[in-house]
């Protein structure tokens, strides 16, 4: 079975590190260094596992997580940070992840944490469908094109 995983990380060494080891797993990587684009991402496409970091120079991976699950995703999330201090890790899981992993870690723990939450299932289905400046949310029945949104339904 073939798994896509949303990574959520501005340091560029970091990311090169994972992608090499994610990659070597067999599993495919969307990378992505902005809690914006994320969201975007987020809406349009399908993932197994999402791994964000907490500090990012536009917001948070927290708020990522905990919208995910205010939507209704059940897709696995591990959070990747320095943020290592116990009021962060409790914050982190009770916005919804289901691991936290602190910088720096070992690799192979890392791998063997990614290939048990792929394994559970729970991928993310986007809520809203998009094409070009065309979004439909699916779960509104709200079609949007440009300012303009149209209530379908």
């Amino acid at each position: 079975m073939e798994h896509t995983i949303l990574l959520l990380e501005d340091d560029a060494d970091l990311i090169d590190g994972l992608m090499y080891s994610l990659n070597r797993e067999g599993y495919i990587v969307d990378v992505v260094q902005t809690v914006k684009t994320a969201y975007v991402r987020l809406e349009t496409r399908s993932y197994s596992l999402l791994l964000l970091d907490v500090t990012l120079p536009d917001g948070n991976g927290v708020d990522v997580c905990r919208r995910g699950r205010e939507q209704g995703s059940r897709t696995p999330i591990i959070f990747l940070t320095a943020m290592d201090d116990e009021v962060n890790v409790i914050r982190g899981l009770d916005s919804g992840a289901d691991d936290y992993l602190p910088k720096p870690f070992d690799n192979r723990e890392f791998i063997a944490r990614v290939r048990a939450l792929t394994r559970r299932g729970g991928e993310y289905t986007p809520t809203a469908l998009a094409a070009g400046n065309v979004i439909l949310d699916c779960s509104t029945f709200e079609l949007k094109c440009g300012g303009a949104c149209i209530r379908l339904g």
